[in-house]
């Protein structure tokens, strides 16, 4: 059978890669997980009990509507308004198979092979895998002081081929959060040149300001321009249940949700309601989850000051510390593998964010507790 498809060049993903060498790998102390960054606690019991109900209703099995659950994306779209001190309609919100499903179906939706999309370094890798498979060249926004990319940088990878400008924040792997000024420069320049701003948002919640993340919504005609996703996986700690969302333009969704039939038909019911119960039930819950997220962020702060064994943080939030190793003349990929092999500590390597080896580990210290962030500054030093 002939397998060189668009596949056969892709890398494959660099959690994927970090589980192989963790399966080849016998731990010698209890193991530093710090790759995949997803919630290590169970989700909210309003959460549970919601799940468990729709699982013997009749119809907890069938499809939704394939927008989503009318009362998820009223709820949503409440949510976003109340934030960002806007009117958000929920036919300006489309439910996905978690935020991932939501950057590829817009994507896609927005462009054809041969067109390019500028993404800011260092970029998610999934985005970047994306648009490969797509035959959408990614041009690659090199980031300025602080990791915070520059409007006047972007506006020179623009051409007739270009359809969108993709921003994280706050960013995955660097931590950083653009301010709204930033954000709202970016949408300046995309609505002038025709282009659409893709914002992931899925890290929203863990942001260190206070305050909305920006104030595009009150823009008039904001849905010209603007797409922004997101995830609630770790809001509500259910990855496994693949909810996210879309929210833009009311015909760039129904373009969408083209794209959505063909590779899923709708976002799982259980999924769905299982955010929905969580919007209406879990407020408290969540708050107290990312106040204790950003202490442990303080406390890795504190502990990576002293540059243990040489490793640098260069930014840090949400969920992730960017880090800099001590051997720019090695391999990123050798540095991943003896950190697991001689320390028993799991990161990924920063080459899955970037064009180039640039001696960078992404580090997701969300996923520990206190005592295992002294222990992880302890092995580094070691």
């Amino acid at each position: 059978m002939h397998s060189q498809g668009r596949t056969h060049n892709l890398a494959h993903s660099p959690i994927g890669a970090a589980f192989g060498l963790l399966a080849a790998h016998t731990p010698v102390r209890p193991l530093l997980n710090l790759s995949q960054a997803a919630p290590s606690f169970a989700p909210p019991a309003a959460i549970s009990e919601r799940v468990a109900q729709v699982a013997h209703e009749p119809d907890g099995g069938r499809y939704v509507p394939q927008q989503g659950l009318a009362p998820l994306r009223r709820a949503f779209a409440d949510e976003l308004s109340r934030d960002h001190n806007a009117t958000i309609d929920d036919d300006e919100v489309l439910i996905t198979a978690g935020c991932n499903q939501a950057f590829c179906v817009t994507a896609s939706a927005l462009t054809i092979p041969g067109d390019n999309i500028v993404l800011a370094v260092p970029y998610y890798f999934n985005h970047e895998m994306w648009l490969t498979v797509e035959g959408v060249e990614s041009r690659m926004l090199e980031p300025g002081k602080n990791l915070v990319p520059s409007v006047d940088d972007a506006a020179k990878l623009i051409d007739h081929r270009t359809r969108a400008i993709v921003l994280v924040t706050p960013g995955n792997p660097s931590g950083v959060t653009l301010k709204p000024d930033i954000v709202h420069g970016f949408f300046d320049l995309c609505r002038e040149r025709g282009i659409a701003l893709i914002i992931d948002e899925t890290y929203r919640s863990f942001r260190a300001a206070t305050g909305p993340s920006h104030l595009l919504y009150q823009q008039s005609g904001w849905q010209n321009t603007l797409v922004t996703l997101h995830s609630f996986s770790k809001d509500l700690a259910i990855p496994g249940y693949r909810v996210g969302a879309a929210v833009g333009a009311k015909h760039l969704l129904g373009e969408c949700m083209k794209i959505v039939d063909c590779i899923a038909i709708c976002a799982p019911r259980i999924g769905q309601e299982a955010a929905l119960a969580g919007l209406r039930h879990a407020g408290e819950w969540r708050s107290v989850q990312t106040e204790r997220i950003a202490d442990l962020h303080r406390q890795f702060q504190g502990v990576m000051q002293a540059e243990p064994g040489g490793f640098e943080l260069v930014s840090s939030g949400a969920y992730f510390g960017w880090v800099r190793h001590p051997w720019p003349q090695r391999s990123t990929l050798d540095v991943i593998g003896e950190l697991l092999t001689t320390r028993d500590v799991l990161a990924i390597p920063g080459t899955a964010f970037t064009p180039d080896d640039r001696s960078m580990i992404r580090m997701s210290f969300a996923n520990l507790n206190a005592a295992e962030i002294d222990e992880l500054a302890t092995r580094l030093a070691e």
